[in-house]
């Protein structure tokens, strides 16, 4: 099964939105595709896929593009507002105690 069969209708429409936000990025700067695959290190049909939303493209790949159009700082914040995980830790149930495996001496 390949990626884009595992990824939900809901989740496939929040990569297409961010392919949209980076291709019109790319087009408010006056750049072109070649341009930015290139800067990139990337090909001409990857930034086509990132821009398209395509879920199989590495986040590296992403991040290259965001880093080339002056956009990677958002990226590094996508997971610090935690919320759930900051209810779950508050109620005692985000980490178990580990057990010692030292034996007295």
């Amino acid at each position: 099964m390949n990626t884009d069969e595992i990824i939900l209708p809901k989740h496939r429409r929040v990569l297409e939105g961010l392919g949209g936000d980076i291709r019109l990025a790319r087009l408010r700067r006056s750049l072109t595709a070649e341009q930015v695959a290139e800067r990139a290190g990337i090909s001409r049909l990857t930034l086509m896929r990132i821009e398209a939303g395509t879920p199989s493209v590495s986040i590296g790949a992403y991040l290259q593009v965001l880093v080339v159009l002056g956009l990677e700082t958002g990226l590094g914040t996508a997971a610090s507002n935690d919320e759930l995980g900051r209810k779950l830790q508050d109620l005692g149930l985000a980490a178990r105690k580990r057990v010692s495996t030292r034996r007295g001496t």
